[in-house]
């Protein structure tokens, strides 16, 4: 029966370990996410492993040759107790596939990380440069904004991106 196992991978080699896994003819899973990365001046959204240094792999103990994974280009080990690896609880992969599909662990904007009452400050459109409170998610592209204006407090929709922490 084949279940899925953990693979531990070198720093910062997940992609070249899954790439030689497929390679050997392995069934091989890296869960992503995207994030903002900020380089040079530029902000480009990357594709990071959601779990770093570890991915999947599926095998039939019984009867398949496991051990070359040992011996992979970027493999560190297998998540092991005592000799045989340990499989992953039966769903657990097929849950990450589906809500990596759905985007949920993507990050693509700092109110992700906000919390209620959180001060903030707009960084583009309309009302750049103004500090308000985080007042809670409208939908999956923006959120809610307290601003003083004017001396009355306003509940403002902004897109997600044009909001960061002040």
């Amino acid at each position: 029966m084949t279940r899925w196992f953990v693979v531990h991978t070198r720093a910062n080699e997940e992609q070249r370990a899954l790439g030689h896994l497929q390679r050997q003819g392995f069934t091989a899973y890296l869960p992503q996410c995207r994030r903002w990365r900020r380089h040079a001046r530029r902000r480009e959204l990357v594709r990071r492993p959601l779990f770093p240094r570890y991915l999947f792999v599926a095998l039939d103990l019984e009867s398949a040759r496991w051990r070359p994974i040992l011996s992979t280009v970027g493999v560190a080990g297998l998540v092991q107790h005592g000799e045989r690896p340990t499989p992953v609880p039966e769903g657990v992969v097929e849950e990450l596939r589906a809500c990596e599909a759905a985007g949920e662990f993507d990050v693509t904007h700092s109110a992700a990380r906000l919390r209620l009452g959180d001060v903030v400050r707009i960084t583009s459109g309309p009302f750049a440069d103004l500090i308000g409170k985080f007042s809670g998610m409208a939908d999956r592209e923006r959120v809610f904004v307290l601003l003083d204006l004017l001396g009355r407090h306003a509940k403002t929709a902004v897109p997600a991106t044009a909001v960061a922490p002040a």
